[in-house]
């Protein structure tokens, strides 16, 4: 299949054999319709200066060592660029893309063309380094290094299905994310995040619905968040704020100069900033700090089908259901079942009968070094969080309790069994 570099230079001469100047460029049709973007009109400079669109329709072979046209140079009717059109030279090569396949941020040297039903189509984008050596001119080397290396040759190709091109505000005018981008996980978005320049960056987030959005944010570094949100209107990062665990929106107002960091608690839904200025009162690196204040907990007189109705009504905004705290009527911690046990237990046993009465916790002034240990030491998912009274106020979880022990890129392969 030829490549569009293949074409790129090529002489354009008319019906009447008349030189009229080299191949500039490609322009494809994005409609919603098309798959893969359908060559819709040739691009020629011309020999004394600018440039002319010409209709596909009007060129007798796409294919050839010199490109003929099938009308004079005085009959063709220039092809109107449209808003769904793309110009494949100046909009796509060398461009960063996603690949959504292999969940990464990688730079287009070349795109395959494909033809179909007469219509050509843009098949593949080329990422590998025989794309750029068939771009610099080098075609017979780069077919011998693909004829000894077919399958390296093969994985630096990738199918029009499985990219998104990232907007260019002067020329770019694809929309992200598409289903394929809505699909992936948060922290495979956090990753093609850190690797895209900071408009790219801003683009890419400003296309996430809310929740994907702040899924994501939660997945990378506060300072990094902080940069990230930096341009974004204050009212969408209270909505942000408001989809975020209170821990991790508090970490992330932490960042923030302080004037802005009260404006946005202002803006959010009096709830959800109560939860977060309760942590931003406590040291960061305490217990308190970053504990998380959405948990499970219940009174200790339910039965254990009592138990499982109350949590299918009341858990669904909880960081974690693993564990299930019970507390009296004064909010005092008195026991712990696992999700297991509730399930196992007779429908009208009371939880009383078979809750754990001895319960590791921490104080809300405990060091997140002591909260890591306490973790560390009994192989918990989390601990929870009580003041000087046995109150309880919230729970750290296991990977926040570790944050400052191990390097990032550790923490991120604990499993998250409490979501």
């Amino acid at each position: 299949m030829p490549y569009l570099s293949n074409l790129l230079g090529k002489p354009v001469a008319d019906a009447d054999g008349e030189r009229l100047g080299t191949v500039k460029d490609l322009v494809a049709s994005m409609r919603p319709e098309l798959r893969h973007p359908q060559i819709v009109a040739l691009v020629v400079k011309r020999r004394r200066g600018g440039s002319l669109v010409i209709p596909i329709e009007d060129v007798a072979v796409l294919v050839a060592p010199a490109v003929p046209l099938n009308r004079r140079l005085t009959d063709i009717v220039p092809y109107p660029p449209g808003e769904n059109d793309l110009y494949l030279a100046r909009d796509v090569l060398d461009r960063q893309i996603i690949d959504t396949d292999g969940v990464r941020v990688v730079r287009v040297n070349d795109l395959e063309l494909a033809r179909v039903n007469g219509h050509f189509y843009v098949a593949n984008v080329d990422i590998s380094s025989l794309g750029l050596l068939r771009r610099l001119g080098v075609a017979r080397l780069a077919q011998k290094m693909a004829g000894g290396l077919r399958r390296d040759t093969k994985a630096g190709v990738i199918s029009w299905d499985d990219v998104e091109l990232l907007r260019d505000q002067q020329s770019m005018r694809l929309r992200v994310p598409s289903d394929k981008i809505a699909d992936l996980h948060p922290a495979d978005l956090a990753d093609i995040i850190s690797d895209l320049s900071r408009p790219e960056s801003s683009q890419f987030l400003e296309s996430l619905d809310l929740e994907t959005l702040a899924d994501t944010l939660e997945e990378v570094e506060p300072d990094f968040q902080a940069s990230l949100i930096e341009d974004m209107p204050d009212e969408k990062v209270a909505d942000v704020l408001e989809e975020m665990a209170p821990d991790e929106a508090a970490d992330l107002l932490a960042e923030l100069p302080e004037e802005r960091s009260e404006e946005l608690l202002n803006l959010m839904e009096d709830e959800d900033a109560e939860d977060v200025r309760k942590l931003l009162a406590y040291p960061e690196e305490s217990a308190g700090g970053i504990m998380n204040t959405e948990f499970v907990a219940l009174k200790a007189d339910l039965s254990a089908e009592q138990a499982i109705s109350v949590l299918r009504g009341t858990a669904g905004e909880a960081e974690m259901i693993y564990y299930i705290y019970v507390n009296d009527d004064c909010d005092h911690l008195v026991g712990v079942l696992s999700l297991r046990e509730l399930v196992l237990a007779g429908p009208e046993t009371p939880i009383r009968d078979f809750m754990h009465s001895r319960v590791i916790a921490v104080g809300l002034m405990d060091s997140q070094d002591e909260v890591a240990q306490a973790v560390s030491k009994y192989g918990l998912l989390a601990v929870p969080v009580i003041d000087d009274e046995g109150k309880m106020h919230g729970i750290v979880t296991a990977d926040d309790a570790l944050d400052k022990i191990i390097p990032t890129a550790w923490k991120k392969r604990l499993p998250k069994l409490y979501h």
